[in-house]
């Protein structure tokens, strides 16, 4: 009798388990900026990639629409590890001895107890270790078998630097390890691990949920985690994910800073020792860091947390983040703990991250009227966004919250005028954008001269006839509009922040060629209206101004004060002798010719 086929088993849990793994680490690359294969996923595992594309694509929909920090199915954020190793308040004993369901299998010396938190790259786990018979959180990475080598790199680079920094409100690190486990891939490497210190207790992130925190307390417990933070930068180290999350507190309410999973080195001009410093000896910031491994993050990728990140990290400027990034963060989490909130949340990631490059924060009296104004100084100085302006160190900024509590003056209060020059003439993250205009804007100064120098040598000689100035001032520029637009396309894509500009630019050229429709309506003599030139142009300069740099106000005012300047020679000078547009030609094309050469390619 011929046999029949099997029928199709139905998945079993051992498949959902699998699929639920396989996806996980997926969503967990793209959260973190690694490249995703999801076809590779998919021809790995045949048995469920249909499934896998589908589950997959739906994931990343809810992403675009669900705010930064949702809690997942278990009520907890995948953003907030070190919420969770921070291990509640249960005695050893009222916990189960069991290895928790689907654990891997520990490192030997280790027992898991309990899963305490999972973050985008590893678990966190209430262990015991046999020896010396204590117990630990024990870090493990998230799905062995799947994680690549850059992803073990990754995570060993936390243990490392982690392990390097000797601090009491540093959570210590007992041992980084690595072995070979059922679970381990890594190709062919031990799956690596480390064991820290356990804190009972809780997180500042469960703290500040209960609104505002009075004042000395707040600065009580943050000045010891500056003071932290700062033997971090010490030892060549940036945190750059600080959070009030990523600050645990132990049963008295001690801090302690955590999570280092995006630790990075600081850069070389920051001193590894003040002693060093003064020898000109420093040592390197990157000792023991890999400084010559794989870069470990995909390039362009935002590191930090959008609501407690910097702007420079917010617009994925690495080679500006340094210690003053971390500085920005510690103000961020004090301007939580007297607000209740951070000083900048939107509905979504991305809103968020464009208003910490845009916004300024509100004052933190506008939002608790008895948040002490001496801690709101601080708070602000330290949210600015120019880095020169925050604190120039961590310890600084510990020096000025020991002031407070001290009842002495602090350093915050003390603002020069030289830091609101500064903060004017700054300029905006948009500014990169001007390398796109540099020799254009060069070019365009030319252009300008020379269109004015040919107008002021016709009105010297008498030339009254208006269609030769119409067509110079229309005909002449807009060419010349159109070929310097075609040029800028060539040379990349083009920013909405560049279509603004060219849109104001564009208002002004059809001003400027009004203004002799404006004259002949009038019955005014050609050219007599020039002056207000001066105020169109100096109007377009104000505008850039907001956008680019601050920078710019300078040839702003210069045309602006030009302006009364060309009305009083057109008045009193005889037309053969008034230089006033060619004048304006030349304030108008160095606005143009100076950024232009600072930013050229």
């Amino acid at each position: 009798m011929p046999r029949t086929a099997p029928a199709a088993e139905s998945p079993s849990e051992e498949d959902d388990d699998a699929l639920a793994g396989v996806l996980d680490q997926l969503l967990e690359d793209a959260e973190a900026g690694r490249a995703v294969d999801l076809e590779a996923a998919c021809r790995r595992h045949p048995e469920f990639a249909q499934e896998l594309r589908e589950l997959f694509n739906t994931a990343g929909l809810m992403r675009e629409f669900l705010p930064s920090g949702e809690a997942s199915d278990d009520g907890s954020s995948r953003n907030d590890l070190a919420e969770t190793v921070s291990a509640g308040r249960q005695t050893r004993s009222d916990r189960p001895a069991a290895k928790p369901r689907n654990a891997p299998e520990p490192p030997p010396g280790y027992e898991l107890r309990e899963e305490l938190g999972r973050g985008g790259m590893g678990v966190v786990y209430r262990a015991y270790q046999t020896e010396p018979g204590r117990e630990v959180a024990l870090k493990m990475i998230r799905q062995a078998a799947l994680a690549s080598p850059e992803d073990a790199a990754r995570f060993r680079r936390e243990a490392e630097a982690t392990a390097r920094l000797d601090d009491p409100h540093i959570v210590p690190v007992f041992e980084v390890g690595g072995f070979d486990g059922p679970d381990g891939g890594l190709g062919g490497d031990a799956s690596p691990f480390f064991s820290m210190r356990l804190i009972e207790g809780s997180t500042l992130d469960a703290e500040l949920r209960k609104g505002p925190r009075p004042p000395r307390e707040l600065a009580a417990m943050l000045a010891p985690v500056a003071r932290a933070v700062d033997t971090a930068h010490r030892a060549g180290v940036l945190h750059r994910d600080l959070k009030p999350s990523n600050i645990l507190l132990d049963r008295v309410g001690r801090p302690f800073v955590t999570d280092f999973g995006l630790a990075g080195r600081v850069p070389r001009p920051f001193p590894a020792t003040a002693d060093a410093a003064e020898q000109g000896t420093a040592k390197s910031p990157a000792h023991g860091m890999g400084e010559d491994g794989p870069t470990l993050t995909q390039p362009g990728a935002i590191l930090g947390t959008p609501a407690w990140m910097s702007p420079e990290q917010a617009s994925s400027r690495r080679e500006a983040i340094g210690p003053a990034s971390d500085v920005y963060s510690l103000g961020a989490i004090l301007y939580a703990g007297l607000t209740g909130r951070p000083p900048f949340s939107g509905e979504t990631p991305a809103e968020t991250v464009m208003r910490v490059l845009e916004s300024e924060p509100r004052r933190p009296r506008r939002l608790n009227e008895d948040a002490d104004p001496d801690l709101e100084l601080i708070a602000l100085k330290c949210l600015q966004k120019p880095q020169d302006l925050r604190y120039h160190s961590a310890a600084a900024l510990a020096d000025d919250l020991e002031a407070y509590l001290a009842g002495e003056p602090v350093s915050a209060r003390g603002g020069r005028f030289t830091d609101l020059v500064h903060r004017t003439f700054r300029e905006t993250h948009h500014a990169p954008i001007m390398e796109n205009w540099g020799l254009l804007w060069m070019w365009h100064a030319a252009v300008l001269v020379a269109l004015c120098f040919v107008t002021n040598l016709l009105q010297i000689n008498g030339v009254d006839y208006r269609p030769t100035y119409v067509l110079m001032w229309t005909a002449g520029l807009g060419a010349w509009a159109a070929v310097f637009w075609s040029l800028r396309r060539r040379s990349g894509p083009i920013s909405f922040v560049e279509r603004q500009i060219a849109h104001v630019w564009a208002a002004s050229m059809a001003s400027s060629s009004l203004l002799f429709a404006i004259e002949w309506l009038l019955g005014m003599p050609v050219l007599y209206l020039s002056p207000v030139l001066g105020l169109i142009a100096g109007a377009v300069f104000f505008a850039k101004a907001g956008m680019l740099s601050g920078a710019l106000y300078v040839p702003a005012v210069a045309l602006f004060a030009l302006s009364p300047l060309m009305a009083w020679m057109e008045r009193n000078l005889p037309r053969e002798h008034d230089p006033g547009v060619l004048l304006f030609g030349l304030v108008t094309a160095a606005g143009f010719f100076w950024p232009g050469w600072k930013y050229r390619k």
